[in-house]
């Protein structure tokens, strides 16, 4: 019986049945964000945070009220720094102070790390961004994303240079993170199918800002274009180093090279970088343009790149929440599963592994340091 229930017992003088509730105690419930906030991918952990947080801020301000309970929500928002270690402290942490969901994490690695801790406590973890098959493949209920996987995209994007640019001879260079390894071997699988000579595969690590004795080895082998599987932050100086070592080869890759911080980093360079991102662009997306609009005016910069992806796994745990009519994750878990939602990102319906029913990978050029909408392709 709550403090309210039983003042009023006191008041008119006899006891109200157990069943007997109250509206208007407000109970805060916290969702989970997990990204890196700190470090070369920042940028892309902030704009998930500014996602999510935006959605919250706008189901706040309606008003929310799960079964006879009125809600506030609180965003548990953790800095895993892109780092696979960390991001199991961080996921157990967000466990320990109650989380009803995480909306994350950013990276394939520390979503996949993280996806046990999420499992054993019962609670839905909605990555905005991890790509990596293994993610939803380990037999978790627990694991859903909300882009496509690598793959989808790693084919997209070799059937793009072999059918489009009409790329012959190929080199593929990956970051031996679990997101760019992920996504060059299914590219690589794929181009060999149709046909394109992989004249080699190089490893490098997501720390290196040098790459002249690769670029070097890469340059006697006289490939057309150099897949690279890795970030935007190692991304943009491999390409930049690419163009002053003289390499005339594109550069192709995945949703980690399709930013702005791309062509800063790149700079001229960058016109001739050819990526994919899983989803559709934002100008196609429904509402894409007031998501836009309402992003920018509350912080002040446009969107980096997965903000509406973090929004929609905030309102997708919030629907759960409002049909459970329970703030308990394993109850919001088993309503997750039957999600038909329509958000800023499209229609969002999840398959057995926690994968969208339906997806779409885009494939993007620069032009004057501008990303451009090449072609849209249906999964």
């Amino acid at each position: 019986m709550s403090a309210i229930t039983k003042n009023l017992a006191i008041l008119v003088g006899f006891s109200l049945p157990a069943y007997f509730t109250f509206a208007y105690a407000d109970q805060t419930v916290l969702i989970g964000h997990a990204a890196p906030l700190t470090g070369g991918m920042a940028q892309h952990g902030k704009d998930t945070e500014n996602g999510a947080m935006l959605a919250i801020e706008e189901i706040n301000s309606k008003g929310l009220v799960v079964g006879s309970q009125k809600i506030v929500l609180k965003l548990d928002s953790q800095d895993d720094a892109g780092d696979p270690r960390a991001a199991t402290q961080v996921a157990q942490k967000l466990v320990d102070e109650g989380i009803v969901g995480v909306v994350g994490h950013l990276n394939s690695g520390t979503s996949i790390a993280a996806s046990k801790i999420y499992s054993d406590a019962n609670v839905v973890e909605i990555s905005p961004s991890a790509t990596n098959p293994a993610y939803t493949s380990r037999g978790f209920r627990t694991t859903f994303r909300l882009v496509g996987t690598d793959a989808q995209q790693g084919p997209a994007l070799a059937k793009f240079a072999a059918n489009v640019l009409k790329i012959k001879k190929v080199a593929v260079v990956d970051d031996s993170t679990a997101y760019g390894q992920g996504l060059a071997n299914e590219f690589e699988k794929t181009a060999k199918a149709l046909g394109v000579t992989v004249v080699s595969h190089e490893a490098t690590n997501d720390k290196v800002v040098d790459f002249q004795a690769v670029l070097t080895k890469i340059k006697s082998e006289g490939p057309d274009a150099i897949m690279y599987g890795g970030m935007d932050a190692t991304g943009g100086l491999f390409a930049k180093q690419a163009q002053q070592l003289g390499l005339k080869a594109r550069v192709l890759g995945g949703d980690g090279l399709c930013t702005s911080t791309m062509a800063l980093l790149a700079g001229a360079a960058v016109d001739d970088v050819y990526c994919t991102e899983p989803g559709v662009p934002l100008e196609r997306m429904s509402q894409g343009e007031r998501f836009s609009q309402s992003y920018q005016k509350r912080f002040n910069h446009p969107i980096d790149l997965y903000a509406p992806y973090a929004y929609d796994a905030v309102y997708i745990i919030v629907d759960a929440m409002k049909r459970a009519k329970s703030t308990n994750p394993a109850n919001i878990l088993a309503a997750i599963k039957n999600t038909e939602y329509q958000g800023v990102t499209g229609q969002i319906a999840f398959d057995s592994k926690g994968d969208l029913k339906q997806g779409s990978i885009s494939v993007y050029g620069f032009k004057n340091k501008q990303l451009n909408v090449l072609n849209v392709e249906k999964m």
